[in-house]
């Protein structure tokens, strides 16, 4: 027996309601239109023109990129070339330099103590004439060097005792390391080096001695410093050591020798009693 169809109660001009289920999984509003893919540039959005590139051109560093690539050497190389062609600049360079220090003058020592060791030939006897005479050029520039520095660290250049003490310590320790030769005469260059030195000592020690009492030299250890250098030098400064031994003997009592007798006068002044132990003459002679 067959079933009757379903009678439907839509009146006419009604569409009947899609149930969820009869809709299609995929949403056919959501998909893209496959023409929009193929769809040409609007007439607006034209691409735009090809810029030309322009080449770069050359062009010379600055001032300050140029000095920042120069090293020491040609620094000070650029320096003398400028004062040669104008002389007037030299002083305007000095007067604006910063002051050598300790550090920096002993590191231009150690410099030229450097090209001297690398001035000797390989092998052989390095006491020898030989040996001197080759290395004679760097030699005479660390002791030209030697007697430049010195004299700036001394008072009245120096003012600061400490500075100068400090200095000659190096530098003495430069003049223990020159070598030795074979040849009295060539050793002479020494020799004159640890004369100098030991003069400037006597400066620096009096300088030191006027400071504080001298308290410097007493708490610090430059009498053991000095003593030591003495020593090294084979008594070439005993000059110093000297000069030590006399600042030494009145820092203890804390007035210079020949100062008593002052101090005496000044005391019976005060009191009113000088002259009261000297004899006065009366009458013809």
């Amino acid at each position: 027996m067959l079933t009757p169809p379903a009678v439907s109660h839509l009146h006419p001009g009604q569409s009947r309601k899609r149930k969820a289920e009869d809709d299609d999984p995929i949403d056919i509003r959501m998909t893209p239109s496959p023409r929009l893919h193929t769809l040409p540039l609007a007439s607006h959005q034209r691409p735009s023109p090809k810029r030309s590139r322009t080449e770069p051109l050359g062009r010379p560093l600055s001032f300050t990129r140029i000095l920042e690539t120069l090293d020491a050497n040609a620094l000070r190389g650029a320096l003398q070339e400028i004062c040669m062609r104008h002389p007037t600049l030299k002083q305007e360079i000095e007067a604006t330099s910063p002051r050598p220090s300790v550090a920096s003058a002993l590191s231009v020592l150690k410099t030229y103590e450097t090209a001297l060791s690398d001035s000797f030939p390989f092998g052989g006897d390095h006491t020898s004439d030989y040996a001197y005479n080759r290395v004679r050029p760097a030699l005479m520039q660390l002791l030209d060097a030697l007697a430049d520095f010195v004299p700036h660290f001394l008072p009245p250049n120096e003012t600061q005792a400490s500075t100068s003490l400090q200095f000659l310590d190096g530098a003495t320790e430069v003049i223990h390391r020159l070598p030795v030769w074979q040849s009295f005469q060539n050793n002479l260059h020494k020799q004159e080096a640890y004369e100098e030195v030991s003069h400037a000592w006597v400066v620096a020690i009096r300088e030191a001695g006027k400071r504080a009492g001298g308290m410097q030299l007493k708490y610090e250890g430059w009498e053991q410093r000095i003593n030591k250098h003495n020593a090294t030098s084979a008594g070439r400064l005993q000059e110093a050591v000297d000069e030590l031994s006399r600042v030494s003997g009145w820092i203890g009592t804390g007035q210079p020798q020949g100062s008593g007798e002052r101090s005496n006068v000044r005391q019976e002044l005060l009191s009113g009693n000088y002259g009261s132990n000297v004899s006065v003459r009366v009458g013809p002679w």
